[in-house]
């Protein structure tokens, strides 16, 4: 039977139906999750046993759309009394509602018909006839009705996402992503699109090795635009994929808003849009500013957050596969307006799936930064099928950016009212060239086994003296015992700051 008319809430909620015959993937007794708005569903059809040549009942559950996308018409139209041999009842009154329902059907005539009079015959093939086009105009009608109501939806979707933003703290393009992915995997890929094509280039603030990255706008909204060289196309496209790997979204790691590829024939873009954050990189930030130890910490803690974010797997449905980032440095980790990190660039991302003990490396010629390349990756004896291996290297690269944070962050000089602090430095800076080649790297950090020094200072802060304890674990030349994202990251939980002031910073 059809569910009663409704009118359209307020607050529409997501439900999680049972589904079996109907689930996402094709998993077997499974669960799915509908949009808001949407209905779970128990359907009965009978379906022809060709080996037995009766007709057997074939039970179906899972989700239905919302309403606006034609599921409660769905769910009226699929119970009609005069088609035999099959139902369907909707419900929204709570998760697995549809679970114990067991909807009724009319069966269909298996049995011949008795011979009738030629009158009779007649009559019922003028009736029959009738039914037909009746049925047919109805389907001709409910056809035109569909595709003008999906017509205006489309028309209808962004006034009525944006309006509802007007009274909301969050950002357009913020509530865009919030209203539109339920399972933290970005804008559906038309949405992205029209967005790309709606971006406004305002100007270049910044290039690498893979390309630029442009401050743009998008319905007066900041976004920043990352454009590759056609050279990389291999990181753009695994770039793209990470970001778009459900459960993904985390504060800690850059927002992803929309990927593209424009051209004309004769040249080709890549273009990846996500979150502007106008302090810019870490290695940028720490190279003006001094910071507090509170400051210090949250930027640590926010850092080893968004890592083990990323390193974790996340098992059900849908769940998130364990990722290693790989080229882990301070040009590669933004500073966000709250004080916290944004990890970004995953052009090399290691992609880990427990079920089917499967490591999904990139098909890419470019390697990371050899500056903060672990002892292992530089001596070559890194196991790639060992998939903890790649996290381990993800740490030593951790505890030198932690290093640099902490020579930056200040301290009372004792007997005076002054403070002090380090110069920005890159790691290893006093013993490599600028741009060192793997043979400078393995001889320093592999051979001699050096590593950047700890000044004293550091022993007499709390927050400074913990991350020099941890960065000297992390950077440890046996992989197997450094620590892990997560130790590190409730350790520095533990530290008692107020990290949600915001503290001024000093210029040098």
């Amino acid at each position: 039977m059809a569910p009663k008319s409704r009118k359209k809430k307020a607050h529409a909620r997501t439900l999680s139906c049972y589904c079996d015959g109907s689930c996402p993937d094709n998993v077997v007794n499974g669960t799915c999750e509908t949009r808001p708005g949407g209905s779970c569903f128990s359907a009965v059809e009978e379906v022809y046993d060709e080996t037995t040549g009766t007709y057997e009942e074939e039970r179906t559950y899972g989700c239905m759309p919302p309403e606006e996308n034609g599921g409660l018409l769905m769910c009226k139209v699929a119970a009609m009394p005069h088609i035999h041999g099959k139902n369907i009842v909707c419900c929204d009154g709570g998760d697995f509602c549809n679970r114990d329902l067991h909807p009724a059907y009319m069966p269909k005539i298996t049995t011949p018909a008795p011979e009738l009079p030629v009158s009779e015959s007649v009559h019922t093939l003028v009736l029959f006839a009738a039914l037909i086009i009746s049925l047919s105009v109805f389907i001709v009608v409910l056809s035109l009705i569909c595709v003008t109501c999906r017509r205006r939806e489309k028309l209808r979707k962004q006034p009525r996402l944006i309006n509802s933003m007007c009274n909301s703290q969050l950002s357009p393009l913020s509530q865009l992503v919030e209203q539109s992915s339920g399972s933290g995997s970005g804008l559906p890929l038309l949405v992205q699109r029209t967005i790309a094509k709606q971006i406004q280039m305002v100007r270049l603030v910044g290039k690498g090795r893979y390309g630029e990255v442009w401050l743009a706008q998008w319905r007066d909204e900041k976004v920043a635009v990352k454009t590759f060289f056609t050279t990389e196309e291999a990181s753009w496209f695994r770039e793209t994929e990470i970001y778009q790997t459900v459960l993904m979204r985390h504060e800690n790691i850059l927002g992803f808003i929309a990927a593209d590829i424009k051209g004309n024939g004769s040249w080709t873009q890549m273009l990846l849009i996500t979150d502007y954050h106008e302090i810019g990189s870490l290695h940028d930030h720490l190279s003006t500013s001094v910071i507090t130890p509170q400051k210090l910490q949250l930027l640590a803690y926010s850092l080893a957050s968004g890592l083990a974010h990323l390193h974790d797997e996340i098992f059900g449905t849908p769940g998130k596969p364990a990722i290693a980032h790989r080229d882990i440095k301070s040009k590669n980790i933004l500073v966000k307006r709250n004080g916290q990190c944004a990890i970004a660039d995953f052009g090399l991302a290691v992609k880990y799936i427990s079920e089917l003990d499967e490591i999904h490396i990139a098909q890419n010629t470019r390697v990371g930064t050899r500056r903060y390349m672990a002892p292992e990756v530089l001596s070559q004896a890194l196991n790639p099928q060992q998939f903890e291996e790649f996290k381990r290297a993800d740490m030593y690269s951790v505890g030198l950016v932690f290093w640099e944070m902490a020579r930056r962050c200040y301290t009372p000089i004792a007997g005076t009212k002054t403070t002090t602090c380090e110069d920005y430095a890159l790691p290893y800076h006093d013993v490599v060239p600028s741009d060192p080649t793997f043979e400078d790297m393995h001889a320093v950090v592999c051979v001699k086994g050096f590593r950047p020094p700890i000044p004293a200072r550091w022993q007499e802060d709390d927050v400074l003296a913990t991350i020099a304890k941890i960065m000297q674990e992390c950077w440890h030349p046996n992989p197997t015992v450094r620590l892990t994202a997560l130790r590190v990251k409730k350790t520095l939980g533990r530290l008692e700051s107020d990290c949600l002031i915001d503290v001024p910073m000093k210029i040098v």
